[in-house]
């Protein structure tokens, strides 16, 4: 009976004490070769928005043509191949004597970028002063992402987390393995090592404590190994379910569609939360007994969250939430 009377949606029964993390796409695909960034931009467009794009001003652009690189950046942001707007665009690091011609140029593009991601800031200094002309060249209402690589950022990390114009929080595993000038070996960069060595286990921590702690995305990073496809599963499970990521870069297309599905949620896992939330909304949310185990309004949230990810996370055409859930809990048909 309590079904059919108008029953409160699961986000004004389940609303979170603060601020909720952005409902960001769960891969980052990045490219800076022309021929990659439009594939990806054609991939985007097939498989839906289930990943963002980051078209890459930085380490994807020959040096000395940085400023050539941003006018094609900026032309593809405009294009209509970016169909769903979720393209972003890594700048040059702050201290770079291009970054605000870079930023100027993206910034004025027809389309806005989705984010801004800044690479190498050496602590919330360096990130400040990146928001700061990023904002007077006009891009007040872009989202800002950071990568944490260096010492510095790694050190102030929760204050890089806590900054307003953040969103996401990216480990620069790379960069950050070759700041310790060979302290760290190289077999850390790779996919085995980067889950063993105490240093970047770490790291990867105080990552993604600070941006669950401050409500932000933190994103896990590269995987080298662009053949090794089951060792890219593994990395993206560890990332998801063992060090509490949400997020992970893919560098090549055939990575993005493993990442999407080792962070997405089972089947058997969006069964029982459709269970449990359907019992829960027809209980008026107050606790009910599911398969011998009592639920209430904290582990509500947690399958609420489930749903919610298991929508994000499904390809265009692919499977699905029932079509009536999908109306009723998304809108969506």
């Amino acid at each position: 009976m309590a079904e059919t009377m108008n029953p409160i949606h699961p986000r004004e029964a389940l609303r979170e004490p603060g601020a909720a993390a952005p409902d960001l796409p769960v891969c980052d695909h990045y490219a800076g070769v022309e021929v990659r960034m439009r594939k990806s931009l054609e991939l985007q467009a097939e498989l839906g928005p289930v990943f963002d794009i980051t078209l890459d001003n930085e380490d994807g652009a020959p040096v000395g043509a940085e400023i050539e690189q941003a006018h094609l950046i900026a032309e593809l942001l405009g294009s209509p191949a970016n169909r769903f707007g979720r393209v972003g665009v890594r700048l040059l690091a702050v201290d770079h004597p291009r970054f605000a011609d870079v930023a100027s140029i993206v910034l004025k593009a027809t389309r806005a970028p989705a984010y801004l991601m800044l690479p190498k800031p050496d602590g919330l200094a360096d990130l400040q002063q990146a928001a700061d002309t990023v904002d007077a060249l006009g891009g007040a209402a872009v989202p800002l992402q950071a990568l944490v690589e260096t010492h510095g950022a790694l050190a102030e990390v929760a204050a890089l987390a806590a900054h307003p114009r953040v969103e996401s929080l990216s480990f620069g595993l790379m960069d950050f393995v070759s700041a310790h000038r060979g302290a760290i070996p190289q077999r850390a960069m790779g996919v085995a090592g980067q889950f063993e060595h105490p240093l970047v286990l770490r790291a990867k921590l105080e990552i993604a404590a600070a941006c669950h702690r401050f409500a932000k995305v933190p994103s896990h990073c590269v995987v080298t190994e662009l053949k090794d496809l089951r060792a890219l599963a593994e990395a993206a499970h560890k990332a998801s379910r063992t060090l509490g990521y949400t997020r992970m870069w893919s560098i090549h297309p055939a990575q993005i569609r493993p990442i999407v599905e080792a962070f997405a949620p089972t089947a058997a896992e969006v069964d029982e939360a459709v269970a449990i939330i359907r019992a829960a909304q027809a209980a008026a949310w107050a606790p009910i007994r599911h398969r011998d185990t009592l639920h209430d309004r904290a582990s509500y949230r947690y399958y609420w969250q489930v749903l919610q990810r298991a929508e994000r996370t499904s390809f265009q055409g692919g499977p699905q939430l029932p079509a009536e859930l999908r109306m009723a809990w998304f809108g969506l048909s």
